[in-house]
């Protein structure tokens, strides 16, 4: 006898004649598939969209061996340019007054204040820099430092790789207004900055910095009892870095729950339909009276 490999075949098929159509399986599977289609659209929803994972953990490298870059947008409307100045100290030793490179000086409020923008690296360690008239060759008699601040920001713009609801705190001093504070007053912003890496989906790394503040106003007297009001931003940074992770689900994933949806939902309404007809078949004796 020949061996035939159709003894493997563990899906037996029943001849068309000795299966019965019901008005109850109809439904059944109707049902079933809407809610199989409804099941795989969603599955197919979550795995093309990212998942970001965050994570916490203490990071050792940094220290005073790297910088970070800082972008600052700020409108003076009561100083003029030319007496405007960015002066950047730290506590390895760096005090430059007067700093120029890559910043601009924009004249507003018809020359008689100032918006000031600049990009410019600070060590990664505690330290400070500030807006004042120590540069200008001439102290101004009353220098006002009521401000706004535009922008503030550390490393890269991370706010357009994030999802909208993980809500960063990538630029807490996005146009916080001091216009109406006292003319004479220093303005300090403390500043608590934690390291922050997105990593994308091709392993793709980009660095940037989280941060709170606190804010207090004061007024400063310096030599000869001369008020010498400035803008400081006063920075410290957090051991603590915070770490998201672009992920999506490998595609075994997706076939094999696209497999536990079409299997177990079919099973579920077999059993469903099996049930009602048997109930039915029962119901049936018991109405012709032939139920044992």
């Amino acid at each position: 006898m020949p061996f035939d490999v159709r003894r493997f075949d563990i899906y037996r098929k029943i001849p068309k004649d000795l299966t019965q159509p019901t008005l109850t399986g109809a439904l059944v599977s109707i049902l079933s598939c809407m809610f199989i289609a409804f099941l795989l659209l969603s599955e197919f929803h979550a795995f093309i969209m990212s998942d970001i994972m965050s994570e916490l953990f203490v990071d050792n490298s940094g220290g005073g061996g790297g910088q970070i870059s800082v972008f600052l947008n700020i409108t003076l409307p009561k100083l003029k340019c030319e007496v405007v100045g960015l002066d950047i100290q730290d506590e390895m030793g760096r005090h430059e007054v007067g700093f120029v490179e890559d910043t601009e000086k924009i004249p507003v409020n018809n020359g008689m204040g100032c918006r000031f923008e600049g990009r410019f690296w600070v060590n990664k360690v505690p330290g400070n820099f500030h807006m004042s008239t120590h540069s200008a060759p001439v102290q101004p008699a009353n220098p006002d430092m009521s401000h706004i601040v535009h922008d503030l920001r550390f490393g890269e713009d991370l706010a357009a790789f994030l999802p909208e609801h993980i809500k960063g705190s990538f630029n807490p001093l996005d146009e916080v207004d001091r216009l109406h504070a006292n003319a004479l007053s220093s303005h300090d912003y403390f500043l608590k900055i934690v390291p922050t890496i997105f990593e994308n989906r091709h392993d793709k790394k980009s660095f940037a910095f989280q941060y709170t503040y606190a804010y207090k106003d004061y007024i400063s007297f310096g030599h000869g009892h001369r008020v010498m009001p400035a803008i400081w931003f006063r920075y410290d940074l957090s051991p603590i870095t915070v770490k998201y992770t672009d992920k999506r689900k490998p595609f075994y994933h997706f076939i094999t729950t696209i497999c536990a949806v079409v299997g177990g939902t079919f099973t579920v309404a077999g059993i469903i339909d099996s049930v009602i007809f048997t109930a039915a078949e029962i119901f049936k004796k018991a109405e012709l009276g032939k139920l044992s």
